[in-house]
């Protein structure tokens, strides 16, 4: 049996949300933009991390904010830490040798061995340890007794006037 009047599509689309399109977005005719301004640049989403990286000027690319926090303990690394074990096996040679850890300190884990280490500073586990195999660990000489800021002399003070009435 063949149809006799069949409805045109755009009279059976009426009253659909989307006529058609699907998803609503994408018979905006704008392609996969991913919203308008800046939308998209979040934390969190890569959509357009790369364009918002690009856009802030400042010399320390801050548009996402500062990374962690630092507490004042830990921000500056002032040397690296050594064992002793480490020392012996990296670095010792022969017995009486000179070894230069000057940026180090050096930490008490391990056995004392006959040589001069310099290094920055010492654990006093590490200096008995190694005074007692016969070694030296050379520290550098603090200034002590150094002030740092002079404290200046009292002028006389002058005497006040009397006031007149």
């Amino acid at each position: 049996m063949v149809k006799v009047h069949k409805r045109t599509k755009n009279s059976r689309i009426r009253g659909a949300r989307t006529v058609g399109w699907g998803f609503r977005q994408k018979h905006k005719g704008h392609g996969n933009k991913g919203g308008f301004g800046k939308a998209g640049t979040g934390k969190r989403a890569d959509h357009k991390k790369q364009t918002a990286l690009e856009s802030d000027t400042r010399k320390k690319k801050r548009y996402f904010g500062k990374q962690g926090l630092t507490s004042r303990g830990t921000a500056i690394k002032k040397y690296e830490k050594i064992n002793l074990v480490d020392v012996k096996n990296n670095f010792f040679r022969k017995v009486g040798d000179k070894v230069d850890l000057s940026k180090h300190k050096i930490l008490g884990h391990g056995n004392g061995f006959k040589a001069e280490i310099i290094a920055s500073s010492a654990t006093p586990s590490a200096i008995e340890k190694m005074e007692k195999a016969g070694g030296k660990i050379i520290l550098p000489n603090k200034k002590t007794g150094v002030k740092q800021w002079a404290k200046k002399k009292d002028k006389p003070k002058k005497k006040d006037k009397p006031k007149k009435k």
